[in-house]
């Protein structure tokens, strides 16, 4: 379980203590071992100084959603039990950790196009592909290839969940594709994303939950064309809000279009499906870009299944009972990302 605590509308998950028990019993050949992700990917740190958690925030004006989510937030610390008021930090400085995400960027930028494959039992795996090991979670698939492709190749299946992380167009990712073409992947339009066939990958009763940047155009897309085309209706809006290991937020709360702690997580439907309206997702994130926090914990109460079949679009990394797609799948399951401990 990745869910530390919930109060109404308020979550705390811890994201790195979640794939630890993905993987604290890998099979290779007759063995099994434990491994951990490096913990130092999780020590996400301030080197300044901030007002008191406990305190309101420094007065500023804020947009209707910014005050909302601060609200949220502030309420959030409020009813949090004091012994879950910080995370472990490892003895890293925030320097070292961006340092070590670069690094491990940069190493695993594989070819894997056209590879396809998984994991049928009910325990993690450790395999190798094209000389390179990687640990697989239980009860997975992947397709390595471009998104439209793929989902086009798995006309027939039927989802219950859906998840989807855009490579929205953005300043960072052009200036790093500038810098070197081999680190980063390719940007879509909203057009080309709405344009993918989803419609027939749908089970009768789907929840559709999709990553979205800050930016108005990115959102209105999702609301008024993504999810239109797709056959998707909007539901609601939950935010993921990035705090250090002391529980503080990453950035200050912001005006218009800077930079936010929080990201927003668009949900739409097919069907009969209810959720929350207002959720506030709070966990420490991690450093390796686009590593996301899993949904799927969140997500399942929601759906009319026991066993809801999920599926991931833009996937970075695998999770245990889901279908995963993208370029990149197995970036993150590089077993360079982790520690044998047993």
């Amino acid at each position: 379980m990745s869910v530390l605590y919930q109060n109404n509308c308020n979550i705390l998950i811890d994201h790195s203590k979640y794939i630890n028990k993905i993987y604290s019993k890998v099979s290779s050949t007759d063995e099994s071992y434990a491994y951990e992700i490096n913990p130092c990917l999780f020590t996400i740190i301030i080197e300044k100084e901030l007002p008191n958690k406990k305190r309101k925030l420094q007065n500023q004006v804020l947009n209707e959603e910014s005050s909302r989510v601060k609200d949220m937030y502030e309420q959030f610390l409020n009813k949090l039990p004091p012994k879950l008021n910080h995370f472990p930090a490892a003895k890293s400085s925030s320097s070292e950790v961006r340092d070590l995400a670069q690094k491990l960027f940069e190493a695993t930028v594989f070819e894997h196009k056209g590879i396809n494959g998984g994991n049928n039992s009910d325990s993690a795996l450790i395999c190798s592909v094209k000389d390179n090991q990687y640990l697989i979670p239980p009860n997975c698939r992947f397709y390595c290839g471009s998104v439209k492709e793929q989902c086009e190749k798995l006309n027939g299946n039927n989802f219950d969940i859906v998840v989807a992380d855009p490579p929205w167009w953005n300043k960072y990712i052009r200036r790093l594709k500038h810098a070197n073409d081999k680190l980063s992947y390719s940007m879509m339009y909203n057009e080309d994303i709405a344009s993918i066939p989803m419609r027939n990958l749908l089970s009768s009763n789907c929840l559709v939950a999709m990553w979205c940047t800050n930016a108005p155009s990115n959102i209105a897309a999702v609301k008024e064309l993504i999810f239109p085309q797709w056959g998707v209706e909007y539901l609601t809006t939950w935010y993921w809000l990035k705090v250090t290991t002391d529980m503080e937020p990453l950035c200050d709360f912001s005006t218009g279009c800077k930079k936010q702690p929080y990201e927003r997580i668009i949900l739409g439907k097919v069907g009969e499906i209810t959720v929350p309206e207002d959720q506030l997702i709070v966990s420490v994130p991690s450093a390796l870009h686009s590593h996301k926090p899993p949904l799927l914990e969140l997500l399942s109460p929601h759906v009319k299944t026991s066993k809801p079949q999920t599926l991931e679009l833009f996937a970075r990394y695998l999770l245990p009972n889901t279908t995963s797609v993208g370029f990149e799948p197995l970036k993150w399951q590089h077993v360079s990302l982790y520690e044998k401990v047993s």
